[in-house]
């Protein structure tokens, strides 16, 4: 199966396309989140059910995983990725237009997101995309989440009071996704170029590749096993801390607006983060402080906002912010860097990502549940640091060993030397 891969192709139009697309696949989860306190009174939910609420989309990744790639196989990526975007702004509107329909649009916009997440490693690979390709992708997702938590309660004010507006409303830029994705030339299809080929044209597998041999399946090569960990792992506390973050700060006395403003500057404030982590990924002395680094400054910081007092809390959730957000850009770029072509980028993704997701649904609902067992977070907060301390045990093994591979053919390279490949050079 060989295509040219970016054949005709504007790489800078695919680049602008994929940025929008990324945008999108946040504000479905933090505009729910940053108005937590108001859904029950608003839209009739039983307030027991709330955990339930933050697990839901999280929950849809970790399913939803396989249907990007069969999409793309079948209609071609940048199709598949359009269709994802077009089904989550029906599911928005339902959800907030028909309070019945709350919890399951809430699990149907978690599935298209992430059958649109999966593909985007996959394009960056095929179009030869550097690091700040991934940086600026997962940028978007921090900016889509920041939009969504900072402009929910003002578009609520804007619609009279209206929160089932407020929450519909982002129906638009989702339509505007799928516009782009779709008209964006050379985008690659779902039949990818093979590996040797992939190799030959991009440099991206150096010349001290050594012999081939038949590929094993994803689900026994421990590279692969570790990036879904790093990925599930921040993942999980992602989703716990966007779910909860902006309740934890009402209870300890702040007004729900600036609960949610906090929650919105726990995202803006990871924007730099995750646009340069990919980046930094590129370079191999760097991956090797970064990958395992990253999991003990998440522990450090989470502990800092269970301590620290009101007064210091937008400082310490900005730098919570800074180093999650920096995980996330670090696994979106371990997908990338660590598959030895776009096919394989693209399995790794939907592994990484599908099995993580899964993890990762169980944070809000474990987070929620602490919560209410104690009646306080102080055993929350350090349960998440614990995991944020295996977090990074996670990165140390993901740069460790051969690259994954999803083709007949595989070239092993010598992990300390090919930690990371030019794919993601700055």
């Amino acid at each position: 199966m060989k295509q040219l891969v970016g054949a005709g192709a504007i790489p800078g139009w695919v680049l602008v396309a994929l940025i929008v697309v990324s945008i999108n696949l946040r504000p479905a989860i933090t505009t729910v989140a940053g108005v937590m306190n108001q859904v029950p009174g608003v839209f009739g939910l039983d307030p027991a059910l709330l955990p339930l609420l933050g697990t839901l989309p999280v929950l849809a990744f970790g399913i939803s995983g396989p249907i990007g790639p069969w999409l793309a196989r079948r209609w071609g990526t940048g199709r598949a990725v359009a269709v994802a975007l077009l089904v989550l702004a029906g599911a928005l509107i339902v959800r907030a237009t028909v309070p019945a329909l709350l919890l399951p649009g809430t699990f149907l916009a978690g599935m298209a997101i992430m059958t649109a997440s999966v593909l985007v490693p996959q394009i960056v690979k095929a179009n030869r995309g550097t690091g700040w390709w991934t940086g600026l992708c997962t940028m978007g997702f921090g900016l889509g989440a920041a939009l969504g938590a900072g402009l929910v309660q003002p578009l609520e004010t804007a619609f009279g009071g209206n929160l089932s507006s407020a929450l519909a409303v982002w129906a638009v830029p989702a339509l505007l996704g799928a516009f782009l994705i779709h008209r964006a030339e050379g985008l690659p299809s779902g039949r990818l170029m093979d590996v040797e080929a992939f190799t030959t044209t991009t440099g991206d597998a150096p010349s001290s590749a050594v012999t081939s041999k038949s590929a094993l399946p994803l689900r026994k090569q421990r590279t692969a096993w570790a990036v879904t960990a790093f990925f599930g792992l921040q993942a999980m506390l992602y989703f716990a801390i966007t779910s909860w973050l902006a309740v934890y700060l009402v209870s300890r006395g702040l007004v729900p607006a600036d609960a949610a403003a906090l929650l919105a500057w726990f995202s803006l404030a990871g924007l730099p983060a995750s646009l340069l982590a990919p980046v930094l990924a590129g370079r191999p002395v760097i991956l090797r402080i970064m990958a395992p680094g990253l999991g003990l400054f998440v522990a450090a910081a989470l502990l800092g906002v269970l301590m620290a007092p009101v007064e210091l809390q937008f400082l310490m959730v900005g730098i919570l912010g800074v180093v999650q957000s920096a995980g996330f850009g670090l696994a979106m770029a371990l997908v990338v860097i660590r598959s030895d072509g776009p096919r394989s980028a693209g399995r790794l993704s939907a592994m990484s990502q599908g099995l993580g997701f899964a993890l990762a649904s169980l944070g809000p609902l474990f987070a929620g549940l602490l919560h209410a067992m104690t009646g306080g977070w102080e055993l929350t907060f350090w349960m998440l640091s614990a995991e944020a301390v295996v977090l990074a045990g996670a990165g140390f093994f993901a740069i460790r060993g051969p690259l994954v591979s999803a083709d007949a053919k595989k070239q092993e390279l010598r992990p300390a030397e090919n930690a990371s490949t030019a794919t993601l050079a700055p």
